[in-house]
């Protein structure tokens, strides 16, 4: 069985690795081969994390390849689709992908239905303001990041299911359980991990953290935010690197995750929070769509409504290290037990194998 994965970005994106890559050695010892095509490349993805801005002749050939893989898509028993296969294109290209004969699966893990009818420029929403509609019509499953994203697939694709971004917890573990008698931190860190555009929900936050950890000696750690944390006083701006990332995480003694309450971010799914809390720490979070589904306030973490809210969590957290390493241990079961790679895996298969079995023969 063969499986093409039509992945919006290359694997330095989070999201093609967490919604589509990590799977591929399970499906490998089933029987399924992988092969994931990025519609934009890893260099593309890299200047989005350094500020810089895109070439044209880039985006132009990746929309080429991505026309190459629509006459390849035959040769496969399934197409996996991530978000959609020609963004900002009329919805003809991508019901062409119907045509090929081949199951197409849609993985959504953002709400990209918003980038269309809440477009700041009126003809956008007018012509694709309803795109993916047809699109999901056609499609044999959609797995759906969150309750929020499928709310809006099934109204379109009957056979939609909750799979939530997850971690393989074989890696992701508490630095505490690794070495169980290092002493505890003199100087505590707060920490986040994201990009430049999810670095944008934190800057409105810093006048509130900044001077909570000043006053208890912290440090706010930020991880993949890119040029505009840079040079911020109380903030050491750490650069993304795949093999540093579960260990930049590991050094962190508690995870933020601050939302605005907007329809984009309702559709986020929480990624950070997990990560944060296979390594075993203690969060905090605005209760902004699943953020208020994956933490259980006063168990693992708290849910901050409101400025106040968000210093009052931090002042406790940071002056009590028992409630920490307590919060820690809860929120690290949780995401081995609803949001580890080995929880959703079979899922996964099943789908696939599902849709495979709707080819015509």
């Amino acid at each position: 069985m063969r499986v093409l994965g039509l992945a919006k970005y290359g694997t330095r994106a989070a999201s093609t690795r967490q919604r589509l890559l990590q799977y591929a050695p399970h499906l490998a010892r089933h029987g399924v081969e992988l092969e994931i095509r990025p519609l934009l490349d890893d260099d593309y993805v890299a200047r989005l994390a350094r500020g810089e801005p895109q070439r044209r002749g880039d985006v132009a050939r990746g929309y080429a390849r991505r026309l190459a893989d629509l006459f390849a898509a035959r040769r496969f028993d399934v197409l996996w689709v991530q978000y959609e296969a020609f963004p900002y294109l009329p919805g003809i290209a991508e019901r062409a992908l119907g045509l090929t004969g081949t199951p197409i699966v849609y993985d959504i893990d953002d709400a990209i239905f918003h980038m269309y009818d809440q477009h700041r420029v009126p003809l956008v929403r007018r012509v694709l303001g309803n795109k993916l509609a047809p699109l999901l019509r056609q499609a044999s499953a959609c797995l759906c990041g969150n309750a929020y994203l499928q709310a809006y697939v099934g109204q379109y694709c009957s056979n939609s299911l909750i799979v939530p971004t997850v971690v393989d917890t074989d890696a992701y573990q508490p630095s505490w359980r690794i070495s169980p008698d290092a002493p505890p931190r003199a100087t505590p860190v707060v920490g986040w991990i994201g990009s430049p555009s999810t670095w944008g929900y934190v800057e409105p936050m810093l006048p509130v953290l900044l001077p909570v950890l000043a006053r208890h000696g912290a440090t706010l750690r930020v991880v993949g935010a890119g040029p505009r944390a840079r040079g911020i006083a109380g903030i050491e701006a750490v650069e993304w690197a795949e093999d540093r990332e579960i260990s930049d995480i590991q050094a962190m003694d508690i995870g933020i995750m601050p939302l605005p309450d907007e329809p984009w971010a309702r559709g986020k799914c929480g990624y950070k929070l997990i990560q944060y809390m296979a390594c075993g720490l203690p969060v905090i979070a605005s209760p902004v769509g699943v953020n208020a589904q994956i933490v259980s306030h006063g168990v693992d973490g708290f849910l901050a409504t409101d400025t106040a809210g968000w210093a009052q969590a931090l002042e406790r957290l940071l002056t009590d290290p028992a409630l920490r390493h307590d919060f820690g241990r809860h929120a690290h079961e949780v995401a081995e037990q609803r949001y580890s790679l080995r929880s959703q895996q079979d899922r996964v298969l099943s789908v696939l194998r599902a849709a495979a079995g709707k080819r015509p023969s």
